[in-house]
């Protein structure tokens, strides 16, 4: 099993800088694929970018393309999401999700069944 907690998140200016963390832990974390997705009121919660078990990333939205990115550090059982020129569209509550897996990661929330319990990510003037 995968235990997953994001920190990072707060109140950032349009066009500003922000660094979530998943601190990944439980049984052979390095061979888990991790996803990080956001959710907005009302909305369903979708996918942003993932990265595979060797590091492969996939963007899963294509609106952060340029300005997310997502690394994983697998002596520190963290995978970081660094976002850079953050809009107000960004604003959304931020989970990780882990998921045993050997080929590369996924964008839909169903195939991941760990998940961490959000940081909320407020971008405002």
């Amino acid at each position: 099993q995968l235990q997953l907690v994001e920190s990072g998140g707060e109140s950032v200016q349009p066009g500003g800088s922000l660094k979530l963390s998943c601190a990944v832990s439980g049984t052979t974390t390095d061979k888990a694929a991790v996803g990080w997705f956001r959710q907005v009121p009302g909305a369903e919660r979708e996918g942003v970018l993932c990265i595979s078990r060797t590091g492969v990333n996939t963007t899963c939205d294509t609106s952060v393309r340029g300005r997310f990115t997502v690394s994983r550090d697998n002596v520190k059982n963290t995978v970081d999401l660094e976002m850079i020129n953050v809009k107000p569209e960004d604003t959304a509550v931020y989970y990780c999700a882990g998921v045993y897996s050997l080929l590369g990661c996924g964008c839909h929330e169903k195939i991941y069944p760990y998940w961490g319990q959000g940081t909320q990510v407020t971008v405002s003037s």
